[in-house]
Parts: structure tokens; sequence; C-alpha cells
């Protein structure tokens, strides 16, 4: 049998049950023993089924697809191009269409007609598509929570990044750093609120100060560094920058040498967020790795799962990071750190 020729009265004959009964446990439904579930995924996974989605859509008047929204000073960013890829991937597993919402998301009809839920992604305070997305009539899975009054959505699924952002510090702090800086973005994400807590907590544990200065959520290189040598005209002590936005730590890093301080040597860099420009500079930069093409996926398997029933409204899952350590903090060569959140 092929692909196409598999029906799911095949899968029912093989795996010994009623065609119903293949049908709940291929779709998460009805009340089947988790025994019997497996051994009608398996079966199907070996005939090499595939679902009639056209058909699925039918039955349950849905649209067959899901909605994606990025923040919209950030789409440029390679984090959340690896997210969305991850998330569209994840998505087509279960037979749904991705779309690409932009901040006019409503303007072509009500977003119910068009999609069956949506995933909005680093929701900010302040963004006016928000209100509309979140009060859209279906389910809203949220990557990070959302910080203001406003709808609850239906899941969401969250990094500890206040932990992350710790172990970045407790990282410097052990390769000699006693005068930590944090560039971070104003506190309108749920992520930029946990860095700025993290920092003022770790501060008072450690006695250590920690300055905070403000750099654009998607602060661009250039910006990073022209904030870099204000700082440390300003505060010349300044032993280690720990940089949040996505791809701006090159721009410290460029700035910090100008000035003549050696990065890994007597002045320590760190990001907050890893990827290509983080791996790719010389010295490469320590930095925690959201995997983002898997923080997409698990957002968009928790919105499949919300959609099928499988997962109750609230549900709050959680993704894990990693911290690599790289060359620009002083360590020996690239590697995973053991910190992890979860863990």
């Amino acid at each position: 049998m092929t692909a196409r020729t598999v029906t799911l009265l095949d899968v029912a004959r093989a795996a010994g049950v009623s065609k119903s009964t293949a049908s709940d446990a291929l779709h998460g439904s009805g009340r089947v023993a988790e025994a019997t579930r497996d051994r009608v995924r398996e079966v199907a996974e070996q005939l090499g089924y595939r679902p009639n989605s056209a058909a699925r859509r039918l039955r349950r008047a849905s649209t067959g697809a899901i909605g994606l929204y990025l923040p919209q000073t950030a789409t440029r960013l390679d984090y959340y191009m690896n997210l969305a890829f991850g998330a569209v991937e994840r998505a087509q597993e279960e037979g749904l269409d991705v779309v690409l919402l932009g901040s006019a998301a409503g303007a072509h009809g009500p977003l119910a007609s068009r999609v069956d839920g949506l995933l909005v992604i680093d929701p900010e305070l302040g963004d006016p598509a928000l209100p509309e997305l979140l009060d859209a009539g279906v389910p809203v899975v949220t990557g990070e929570r959302y910080p203001g009054p406003s709808p609850t959505p239906a899941a969401a699924v969250v990094c500890d990044n206040a932990a992350s952002l710790s172990a970045l510090l407790d990282h410097v702090h052990a390769r000699g750093a006693k005068s930590p800086a944090l560039l971070a973005p104003e506190a309108t994400s749920s992520w930029a609120q946990a860095l700025r807590t993290a920092a003022a907590s770790w501060s008072a544990e450690h006695r250590i100060p920690v300055a905070v200065r403000t750099v654009p959520f998607a602060a661009t290189p250039a910006e990073a560094g022209d904030r870099t040598r204000a700082l440390l005209a300003a505060d010349p002590a300044v032993d280690a920058v720990i940089c949040a936005p996505d791809g701006a730590a090159p721009g410290v890093l460029r700035a910090a040498t100008a000035l003549g301080r050696s990065v890994g040597g007597d002045f320590l860099l760190a990001s907050c967020v890893d990827g290509v420009a983080a791996r790719s500079c010389d010295p490469p930069i320590t930095a925690i790795d959201l995997r983002p093409a898997e923080y997409g996926r698990a957002c968009a398997d928790l919105l499949g799962d919300v959609l099928a029933g499988r997962a109750p409204s609230g549900t709050v899952r959680r993704h894990d990071w990693l911290l690599e350590t790289r060359a620009s903090t002083g360590s020996g060569g690239p590697g995973a750190d053991a910190a992890r959140s979860g863990r």
C-alpha cells in the first residue's frame, strides 16, 4: 500500500479495532485505552496512513488553518524566523496550514472565519493589534505570557527567562566579573520583565550592582554598540555586558574592542539569545540557546492539543533552554553548560 491508498478502514483492520476506535485513537478523542491508542498509531505509521485533512475540516466545520503573530518589530530576527519554521512544520504534521498575520490582522474579515486558533509570540504591551487578536473568538496560545489586561489566552508555552539570566550572571561572575551590566528592552513583555526582575534579584542576593541600560526590543548591533560606548564612558569599571536582544551582541563586541577592551579577557560578553550572529563572531559569544525551532513546534503542538480537546484551557507548558559557553566569557571553547531551565 502507498500513503495515497491507505484508508482509515485499512488501519482499523490491521490494528484489530473498529473504524470509530481507530479514528478516536488517531485524533486523540474518545475513550480509548492508551495501549490501543499506541497500537493504532504505530500501525498507521507503518502503513503510511495520512488523514484526509479536507474531510476532517468539513466534519469539524473548521478552516484547517491557524494564525501566527510575531512581534512586529522583530520579524527580521533569526530567532523568530526559526521559531516560525518550527511552528509551520508541526502544524503541517497535523494537517493545518499556517497564516502569518500582520498588524492589521482583522482587515480582511473576522479572524474566527479564517483560522481555527492563534499563536501569539512574545506579546507586548502597547501593541495595537493584540486586543483584537486576544479577543478573536478562537483559542489563543501565547509564546510567553501576555503581561497586560486582556481576555485570558487558552494556554501558553513559557521559558524560565529569569533563571536563564541568573545563569549568565552566575557564569560571568564565576569568570571574574565584578561589575556586570545588562542591556535590556523596556518591561513591555513578559521576557523583558523577567530579565529586569532577575537582574535586580541577583544583584540583591550577591550584593553586586548590576547596571541596567535600556535598548530597543529588536536593537540593532549599531544601537547596542552606541549604548555600550555610553555605558563604558559613564562607568569604566563595567567588566561584563549581557546583551538581551537577538543579534545585537556583535555591536557590543565591536564597541568594546574599539575602546581597547579584550573581549574574553578583561571584558566578558554574553547574549540572552543565541543565533548565527553570536556563534560566528570572533571570539564567539556565550549565549542562551532558546531552541527556537523546538519552541515553535511546542507552541503549535499545544494549540493543536487545545483545538482537539487534548489540553484544557489554562494549560502552561515549559520549554527548556541551554547555556552555551564560548570564548567571549573566557571559556575554553563552545559547549553546553550544565544550567538548563526546568532541571
